[in-house]
């Protein structure tokens, strides 16, 4: 058996992604927590890994030519595993394309709107003092909105997000838009997500990627220390 990929992990909606595509791919990996609560994110060792200091990261030590590589960005993580595995890319050029796109599509629509929709509608207002934005609400509330009316439409044609094969792209949507209620959003019109959301969710790998140390995830609302760690202002 081949050496274990590293991932450097916490359960979050990004984490998940990396995760799930591992247990999918059927590869081997161990589990190092990476508490960004805490700050474990700014830890010297894992910013070698990772500068942005963001998680998930990977170390893959039978990497190009057999030699360890490191990877970080969700996205990049997951067509790294792709292309290793010749899993869940697609097969033909055009249907790489479609994985592509809509992994792009989340990576910097859905992810971003909806992570800020998280922040305004439940984070901010329970800070010290409370930041209660009604346009920041609205905006992010809204976003989130129309993106998941783009994905309803393109479901509403084919049975994945890139056609009729599941893919790195459905991986990368999932976590984020099972998260749906807390973006305070309804599936009621719909029905294509909906039926998507129930599909995906049953997978027997999705529900073990998703377990992934799922007892350390805590309402941020309650955890002060965790606002001082994951919203102060950058230097």
């Amino acid at each position: 058996m081949a050496d274990p990929i590293e991932l450097y992990f916490w359960p979050t909606p990004n984490g998940w992604k990396i995760s799930i595509a591992l247990e999918e791919m059927g590869l081997h990996y161990n589990l190092n927590l990476v508490n960004i609560n805490r700050g474990e994110q700014y830890d010297p060792a894992f910013l070698a890994i990772s500068p942005n200091n963001k998680m998930p990261a990977i170390v893959d030590p039978d990497g190009p030519d057999g030699k360890p590589v490191s990877v970080f960005e969700s996205g990049a993580i997951l067509t790294y595993l792709a292309r290793k595995t010749g899993q869940f890319g697609g097969t033909t050029e055009r249907e790489r394309i479609a994985v592509e796109q809509w992994l792009m599509w989340q990576m910097g629509g859905l992810g971003p709107m909806a992570g800020q929709a998280h922040h305004f509608l439940k984070y901010a207002p329970s800070m010290d003092p409370p930041n209660d934005l009604p346009y920041a609400k609205d905006r992010y509330r809204s976003e989130t909105c129309r993106l998941y009316k783009v994905l309803d439409k393109q479901l509403d044609s084919n049975h994945y997000v890139a056609g009729d094969f599941y893919s790195i792209a459905d991986m990368a949507i999932w976590g984020w838009a099972s998260l749906w209620e807390g973006q305070e959003q309804t599936l009621d019109d719909k029905p294509n997500l909906a039926r998507w959301l129930d599909e995906i969710s049953a997978r027997p790998a999705v529900i073990r990627g998703r377990a992934l140390a799922a007892d350390l995830r805590v309402d941020l609302r309650k955890d002060k220390k965790a606002h001082e760690v994951l919203f102060k202002s950058s230097e």
